[in-house]
């Protein structure tokens, strides 16, 4: 097992004991993540880079009590993302942002 699925397992173990996995929702979690992600935006936005890894660890966080409550593994989404992109052409725009072709 690798540390990046040690990891997950440690999260996931914290959300059971925490009782988010049994008593709240995908819903919920989503919309934390979201609350999650604009303290990234604003980490972004003054560069602050201890900020900027702390919100991306909360957002990687919330994401992996999604998955638990989906029954499905973090590893899991990120491999299928992978498999939908890894042959992808495309392009950065004007604004550093990868176009699909």
């Amino acid at each position: 097992m690798n540390s990046f699925n040690i990891i997950e397992l440690d999260v996931v173990r914290w959300g059971e004991a925490c009782g988010i996995i049994a008593n709240s929702t995908s819903k919920a979690q989503v919309m934390k993540t979201e609350e999650e992600v604009q303290e990234l935006v604003d980490a972004i936005n003054v560069r602050d880079k201890a900020a900027i890894i702390d919100a991306i660890g909360d957002v990687m966080v919330t994401l992996t009590m999604i998955a638990a409550i989906e029954d499905i593994s973090l590893v899991e989404c990120y491999n299928a993302a992978y498999q939908q992109i890894k042959n992808r052409k495309e392009y950065l725009n004007e604004d550093g942002i990868f176009i699909k072709q």
